[in-house]
């Protein structure tokens, strides 16, 4: 027997027997290939998030290592070539080499 419809809803039939499941896709469905498969998936997404979770972390590490370290260190060679680039300018405008 259907449930009384609520206002604005829709009213489904109840299910014959939710237990009892005779078809192909259920029998299929509860086999213990499906269920290893199921548990092998489980496992590799498992894994895949916590690689993608540590990959995350060294880019972060090496990331702002590089700022720290490198960075300046580019900054400081810009500066001196520049100023010998500057040096060169002024001899040459001096005329001496």
């Amino acid at each position: 027997m259907a449930t009384p419809a609520r206002k604005g809803g829709v009213s489904l039939p109840e299910r014959r027997n939710p237990k009892k499941s005779d078809g192909v896709l259920a029998k299929i469905s509860q086999s213990t290939i499906v269920a290893k498969g199921k548990q092998y998936s489980s496992d590799t997404m498992f894994v895949t998030k916590k690689l993608l979770k540590s990959t995350g972390k060294a880019a972060w590490i090496f990331g702002t290592t590089f700022l720290i370290l490198v960075v300046p260190l580019i900054i400081e060679m810009d500066r001196d070539q520049q100023l010998t680039e500057l040096e060169l300018q002024q001899a040459n405008i001096l005329g001496t080499k």
